[in-house]
């Protein structure tokens, strides 16, 4: 996966822009938890996306907390870390927390990826 790093909050208008176009994933992740590492690692693992029409952004949760709650915001959903967040036409379509982000789950969910 190629992670493009939340850093600013206008970023998030970028997301909302581009999710009407490709899927944009968005994972929060807290460096204090192992948990987080192990889903990074999963979801990494069993990407089911061949292709590359999408963007992924990684969020660092302690770097940028502010814009963490700004997602939560601005997507409607509860702040968690880890998280996953799928955006599709300027809505989260998708979130799961800790162990509950699976890959999987994201095909069964026909997001495009071409």
């Amino acid at each position: 996966m190629l992670w493009i790093h939340l850093i600013n909050d206008n970023q998030i208008d970028q997301i909302v822009e581009d999710s009407f176009q490709v899927p944009v994933f968005i994972f929060k992740h807290s460096r204090r938890t192992s948990i987080s590492s192990i889903a990074l690692h999963r979801l990494e693992s069993e990407w089911p996306f061949i292709r590359q029409n999408y963007k992924a952004y990684y969020l660092d949760v302690q770097k940028n907390g502010q814009i963490s709650r700004m997602v939560a915001e601005t997507f409607g959903v509860h702040h968690e870390s880890p998280q996953l967040l799928v955006i599709l036409n300027g809505e989260c379509v998708y979130d799961a927390s800790h162990l509950d982000i699976q890959a999987r789950e994201l095909e069964a969910l026909r997001v495009p990826a071409a």
